[in-house]
Order: C-alpha cells, then structure tokens, then sequence
C-alpha cells in the first residue's frame, strides 16, 4: 500500500532564505517553478502569514508572491488552527526559558501559525531552523515541533523527497 504523499508547509525563511542566498529568483528559477508545480498537486503549501510577512518588503520575492497561485498560501483562519496557535503560544509565554523579546517575536511572526497549521493538517514544516535545547533569545521552529509532535525537514529534504533535480544550461 502507498504511503500518502506528505504536504510540505513552507515557513518565510524557506522562502526568504532561498531567495537571498541559494536559489536566488534569477540564479535558480527551477526552484520557484517546482513550488509552484507541487502546489498544484497539493504537496506544497504556506500560509497566509507567510505571504505578508514577505509582500512587507518591495523585491524580487515579493513581485513573486504576487503573482504566485492563489492557493500557494492557505489561509491560517480556520478555528482548529487558531486553536494549536493558542496553545502553542501559550507554552511559548510560559516557558522561563526564552527572554521577553523572544516571546514577542514568536507572538509576531507568522512561525508559530505554520506550526499550528501542519499540527492540525498533519503537514511537514519546510525550515532551515535547527532544533537548540539552551536558545533563550528566540524561539526555534524545531523546539515547538518537538514539544507539540509537528513533522519537519530542511528544504533539501524537501527538494529529495520530491525528487526534483534542476539542470544545467549553458548560456
């Protein structure tokens, strides 16, 4: 019997992170295609948090953003999302561990709602965030994962696991 394919749930350093440093829009548009690919079979997916995190800046990303499907970003409202988002936080805000300003961030950022998301979708978190058990001055993606049982993998992983390959052309 085939296992189900997983869906992918980009956070916005899988996209800004790729952007700026490895598959830049111009260097690998590959990368970008293949998103776009995988969303439409519904392996591929972000939030809408993600979306205007990203569409706050005037580049290259967000021109791509723009023109991106529609369904690329799911929208983050629905109640039992909000739900896993309250609870998570909440073990954020409690948690003596982090410093205040690592408690604001994680209560700014749309990171906690992609977690919250693949948590009730039982989705895959696309991060480049690594788990760090003595982190007091942010709150690392991974160390939800861990404390909440959320699936995730870098983008590499993510790239393998689709099986996707980016070829060379010469100019």
């Amino acid at each position: 019997m085939n296992e189900p394919h997983p869906l992918f749930l980009l956070d916005a350093d899988a996209l800004i992170g790729a952007h700026r440093r490895y598959y830049a829009l111009d260097l690998c548009p590959g990368f970008w295609e293949c998103l776009i690919h995988y969303c439409g079979e519904n392996r591929v997916r972000s939030i809408d948090r993600v979306r205007d995190e990203i569409l706050i800046n005037s580049d290259r990303l967000s021109g791509w953003v723009k023109q991106a499907p529609t369904d690329l970003f799911v929208s983050s409202a629905e109640p039992s999302v909000t739900d896993s988002y309250v609870d998570m936080n909440h073990w954020v805000q409690t948690n003596p561990q982090f410093q205040p300003q690592a408690k604001e961030k994680f209560a700014r950022v749309a990171d906690g709602w992609v977690a919250a998301y693949a948590k009730v979708h039982n989705g895959v978190v696309v991060t480049q965030e690594v788990f760090s058990a003595d982190v007091k001055k942010n709150v690392p993606l991974p160390n939800i994962f861990q404390q909440f049982g959320v699936n995730y993998c870098d983008t590499f992983e993510m790239l393998h696991t689709l099986d996707v390959r980016f070829e060379w052309e010469p100019p």
